[in-house]
């Protein structure tokens, strides 16, 4: 592992430490703080996909462009200030600029994906995105129960200041990190345009289906568990934190998969969570449950690396944002749909997801790339 990984691995794990501590936290906290119903959450988390959204193609077209290094110190950045003012905030107007401000650090996903891919040397792009993937994950895995302690015993507003501090430690790990040279590509051969690459839009439209259908369950899970299931604020820090240590371990696991296969392996494991958390009963079945939906996560890195093979290097940050993008999309439609769901019945979505999950592994294994070609 060369020095700019070293840094990156260090700041993601701190920085999923900080995350953990809050952000899985975040639709019981605007129940139990600011009295929103399960349906304006749903709304709530919508408008926070819809600020995922809009970040992620600029985040890649400007990392193509300007280089990488700047966007991840300034989304470094705007992440801590956005958890700062969610941790001093007191009313629901300023707590929402702090929340659809850290939404707006989505943009990082597409200029730290391909800064991390094209630092990875020898290693295969699937096993250096699942790689970093893990370290933030470990931390992810940390946080939860932190920070459901601290919400038990100091309240939860403490669980966003301590974040803050922990973020800091993570922007002074980022800084270290060098700038990289800029793909380009000759100005005689230029690739073919994204949107006419009809192998890639093809892939992002299965990739698109997958991930509706594996998040369509999760945005109000937390809110089943504690309103269903009755779990206390610690216990549901000990599912979260299961869920992160799923999330690190499987990414470790999958990093050594062939790319398509691990993407439909993934999909497989994210059914058995909405089984677990349909059918299941007790903590430690919930813990298992959000162990296996770290498959949710691993099939990020399977997709991208599956897209990587598709698109010229000169293209990597905007493909990795357009895909990104096209995940935010999911993120805005699917949790209005699963408030209005959960009003009605909160038991449906499950085997709904479950239902859609086996829809989407029979597309993905028929339709995604079989055989790839390096574009350079």
């Amino acid at each position: 592992m060369n020095r700019n990984l070293f840094f990156i691995a260090f700041a993601l794990l701190f920085w999923g430490v900080g995350e953990g501590m809050f952000f899985n936290f975040v639709p019981i906290y605007l129940e139990t703080q600011f009295f929103l119903s399960k349906q304006q959450i749903g709304f709530t988390l919508g408008a926070f996909g819809f600020f995922m959204a809009i970040t992620h193609i600029p985040g890649g077209h400007f990392a193509d462009r300007f280089g990488r290094r700047p966007l991840l110190i300034i989304a470094w950045i705007l992440g801590l200030t956005s958890t700062l003012t969610m941790g001093l905030a007191t009313k629901l107007p300023l707590y929402m600029i702090g929340v659809f401000g850290y939404g707006l650090t989505a943009f990082v996903a597409s200029p730290l994906g391909s800064y991390v891919t094209a630092a990875r040397g020898k290693w295969g792009v699937g096993t250096a995105l699942s790689l970093t993937t893990a370290t933030f994950n470990l931390g992810m895995a940390l946080g939860p129960v932190t920070g459901g302690w601290i919400g038990e015993h100091y309240g939860m507003r403490t669980s966003y200041l301590v974040a803050s501090v922990v973020f800091l430690a993570s922007v002074l790990c980022i800084v270290f990190i060098q700038n990289q040279t800029i793909d380009k590509h000759d100005p005689e051969s230029p690739p073919p345009d994204l949107w006419n690459n009809l192998r890639f839009t093809n892939f992002l439209m299965v990739f698109g289906f997958a991930v509706f259908a594996m998040y369509i369950a999760q945005p109000l899970t937390p809110n089943f568990l504690k309103g269903v299931r009755e779990l206390t604020l610690s216990e549901t820090g000990w599912v979260f934190s299961a869920g992160a240590l799923g999330n690190s371990l499987l990414a470790l696991a999958f990093s050594r998969f062939n790319p398509r296969r691990g993407f439909v392996l993934a999909q497989i494991l994210v059914a058995l969570f909405a089984v677990s958390i349909w059918r299941g009963t007790g903590l430690p079945v919930f813990m298992l449950g959000y162990f296996l939906l770290g498959g949710f996560r691993a099939a990020r890195p399977m997709a991208m690396a599956q897209a990587r093979e598709l698109v010229h290097d000169s293209q990597m940050g905007l493909t990795y944002g357009t895909m990104e993008t096209m995940s935010a999309i999911i993120f805005i439609l699917a949790p209005p749909l699963a408030g209005f769901i959960f009003e009605r019945d909160p038991f449906f979505v499950y085997p709904l997801a479950i239902g859609l999950i086996i829809a989407s592994i029979l597309i993905s294994y028929f339709f995604s790339p079989r055989k790839v070609e390096v574009n350079a």
